[in-house]
């Protein structure tokens, strides 16, 4: 029998974000098409000869994106909407780069891109979650009669690119009954069957080409099989394989599932007509014995063993306990438990970091190397690697014991938690007549999300900083000019409750991170979030807690410009936790609670101060819902109680906030109502108030702040635009209950555009009022 190793997908951004900096460029008219096809071709050169010197004998291709892997298979099969005004053909770059981030200006014949700009002001498409990942896809979309057509060969093209450097490649395409579900029908509803139907062709013919062209696998990945599907769910996906199969004999399909178990879904996936099959066994251990007792033996099974989602050492001998006996019975791939993309590179870059916690991490190259290890062992015995073996237990011994994980003051505190902590003194009704008469706010209240944009020049400051160049005095002067540049502006334009505008903010979640007890942070694992956007998430290693205030100075300056409300600003302790490489070795449910008595803490501290509105954001809840509905209740009960324990050390009168954005709300509304948030800010813009459904049905009793323009793309929305949906949101709201704000932070965003933007969306308020 013989063990391979097989790469999901790697990293697109590049070792130094690479992708990042010319995707910039090129949108900002530095640089032409041309150089940003030669950075993207060199990247992925390097990608694929890196692996492949690591010692994967599937490397993948196709797996690199200029934005978003979805938003590549709505190009590949021509699901362009008519707003961007494609006619067939091809999808060039501004075609997709306007479904990315919307497109705004005047048509014109000279411009440096050397493009058409067909698309001149249209929207960006809806982003939403990648399952239960921070990970942004651009959500399909599909209409009444949807026609699909081939109108992108990138996977093939990628592959004959892989081919010509004498790299074999595993192509990796995202399955169809994943693609469908993923979408969304605009002009009312379009059958699943019938959308599947239509796009099947287009998926055949792919096949068809990958095969004259010389692939022999190709990787379709279905992670839909992981989540609660019906009988025609499983219909489809046996429609969809049967046809597949069919078109290219000669072409091996890897199904590839990920995120989680098959459970009841197990019998579909085994009977599909494929030639291989992958299994998340870090997410779901426990479905090996089924899947190998009900896989037929000719079924190559590929075993998903390395964590694809976090950043922990392998402990590469309790692994090797598992796999060798089914090594012995039969032909295996070993492999991460999905794409890679969500990891940071390489920890050789980190140079810095505290050296026993650098001896429990691995990042993407590190875990490549822990599968050609275990590879190796099972191959050619154990006496071959005895070293990384060796290395591998004693770093898992270590980190058991380790000091620097416990403290005993924090299990103590959560132990003498009680229910108390997460009820404020009041029901909403009676701490709405308080917060009214406190803050004396005008009807369609406006206000901002948080951040303001974070120029080069606060960017350079910070890097300045960091590297000792700028004295600690200088930047706290540059940044407190910064501050109340920003305060006296947002008071000429009239909105009712300002921000400080964040700008000693590196991240909202790492900002937090830094200040807090058992976390720690990188230099440059940078991980993709979309486009080019990326972050680095905290590592939190070990029990939290807050040694000394986070935010309340920066509060109290903004606060003495200001006769304006100044909302205080943090982030919640589910996003802190959903956004950050969490432990292991302690429940998810623990880890947060510790979070959330630490955030309560400078809750408090900020109420001392004077503040009299708080946001809490709580970003990322839905993001970390459980993929199946019957794990949906716990996650809920610990989530919703942390988020309560956090806000609930206030008087009545003080008004405490949340902010979501790019989420589904309509299952978890009645958690979302058991927030007990006096205020809640979504984003709407991109899906034309269609959120706000959930909270109408549910009667959500409290105040919202539906986004009234989509920060996500640079276009500056007319004010007609914002009162047309604030319109929609008094359709289903009443007016008492809504606030005008963005959908979201305005930290990535440019000052002319942000400014022009905010200016159209106070007038849109006043407009609102006076009709109101």
């Amino acid at each position: 029998m013989s063990v391979t190793v097989a790469s999901l997908g790697f990293p697109r951004i590049g070792p130094r974000r690479e992708l990042k900096t010319t995707l910039e460029r090129y949108w900002s008219g530095k640089s032409d098409q041309g150089a940003l096809l030669a950075v993207a071709a060199d990247l992925r050169a390097r990608t694929w000869a890196r692996q492949k010197e690591l010692g994967v004998d599937h490397v993948p291709s196709s797996d690199f994106s200029f934005y978003d892997h979805v938003l590549d298979t709505s190009v590949m099969v021509g699901a362009v909407p008519a707003v961007y005004g494609w006619t067939r053909g091809p999808v060039d770059l501004d075609t997709y780069f306007a479904m990315a981030r919307g497109a705004q200006g005047e048509a014109h014949a000279d411009c440096s891109h050397c493009c058409t700009h067909k698309v001149v002001d249209v929207p960006a498409a809806e982003m939403t979650k990648w399952f239960d990942t921070n990970y942004h896809y651009l959500v399909p979309e599909f209409s009444t009669g949807q026609a699909f057509a081939l109108s992108s060969t990138k996977i093939v093209d990628e592959f004959l690119e892989a081919k010509a450097q004498g790299i074999h490649t595993r192509p990796v395409l995202l399955g169809p009954v994943t693609y469908i579900r993923l979408g969304k029908s605009q002009a009312g509803e379009v059958s699943r069957e019938e959308l599947l139907c239509a796009v099947l062709p287009v998926y055949e013919e792919v096949l068809r080409r990958l095969s004259t062209a010389g692939a022999d696998w190709v990787q379709i990945d279905e992670p839909c099989l992981v989540l609660d599907l019906t009988h025609e769910d499983r219909t489809l996906l046996a429609t969809a394989y049967g046809a597949l199969a069919e078109a290219a004999p000669a072409v091996k399909l890897m199904l590839t599932t990920y995120f989680g178990g098959l459970g009841d879904n197990l019998d579909t996936a085994v009977a599909l007509p494929v030639a291989g099959l992958h299994i998340d066994l870090i997410r779901a251990p426990e479905q090996l014995d089924a899947v190998l007792a009900k896989a037929p033996k000719e079924l190559a099974l590929s075993l998903g063993v390395v964590d694809g989602r976090n950043v922990w050492r392998t402990d590469l001998e309790k692994i090797l306990a598992v796999v060798e006996p089914v090594a012995r019975a039969r032909d295996i791939v070993l492999a991460p438990s999905c794409s890679l993309l969500h990891t940071p590179i390489d920890l050789a870059q980190e140079t810095t970091l505290d050296e026993d916690v650098r001896r429990w991490l691995a990042f993407a190259v590190q875990k490549l190397e822990e599968l050609s290890t275990l590879a190796r062992a099972l191959n050619g015995g154990r006496d071959g690697v005895a070293e990384a073996l060796a290395a591998s237990s004693a770093a898992a011994a270590a980190r058991k014991t380790s000091p620097k994980i416990h403290d005993a003051a924090v299990a103590a505190r959560l132990a003498a938690a009680d229910a108390a902590l997460a009820r404020r003194g009041a029901a909403f009704p009676a701490r709405r007549e308080l917060q009214v008469r406190a803050l004396g706010l005008p009807a369609f209240p406006t206000t901002t999300i948080g951040s303001f944009p974070q120029t080069e020049e606060v960017r350079k400051a910070r890097a300045a900083h960091g590297k000792g160049m700028m004295t600690d005095a200088d930047y706290g002067a540059f940044l407190r000019e910064e501050t109340a540049r920003t305060v006296r502006w947002q008071e000429e334009i009239g909105l009712d409750v300002l921000v400080h505008g964040e700008f000693e903010r590196n991240d909202m979640v790492q900002y937090f991170g830094e200040r807090l007890s058992g976390f720690i942070f990188t230099k440059h694992s940078w991980v993709q979030s979309y486009g080019s956007r990326c972050v680095r998430p905290p590592i939190l290693f070990g029990d939290v807690s807050r040694p000394k205030p986070m935010t309340v100075a920066w509060w109290s300056y903004a606060q003495g410009l200001t006769d304006k409300p100044m909302k205080g600003m943090l982030t919640g302790p589910v996003t802190i936790l959903n956004w950050s490489f969490v432990r292991d070795d302690v429940t998810r449910e623990q880890a947060c609670r510790q979070i959330a008595l630490a955030i309560r803490d400078e809750v408090v501290d900020l109420e001392k101060a004077g503040a009299k509105v708080i946001q809490i954001d709580e970003a990322a809840l839905r993001e970390g819902l459980p993929l199946r509905r019957s794990d949906w209740q716990q996650y809920l009960g610990w989530a919703v109680e942390s988020f309560r324990i956090a806000s609930s050390g206030v008087a009545d009168a003080t008004q405490i906030h949340t902010h979501m954005c790019y989420s589904e709300f309509n299952d978890i509304i009645a958690a979302i109502g058991s927030m007990d948030a006096d205020v809640i800010s979504i984003e709407t813009a991109r899906s034309k108030m269609e959120l706000l459904s959930a909270f109408a049905e549910y009667r959500y009793p409290a105040e919202i702040g539906p986004g009234v323009y989509d920060i996500h793309s640079p276009r500056v929305p007319a004010v007609e635009e914002m009162t047309d949906l604030l319109a929609a949101a008094r359709s289903r709201l009443s007016t008492e209950q809504l606030w005008v704000n963005p959908d979201c932070g305005l930290k990535t965003r440019k000052w002319p555009e942000t400014r022009a933007a905010l200016v159209n969306m106070v007038a849109a308020a006043k407009q609102v009022r006076e009709v109101a």
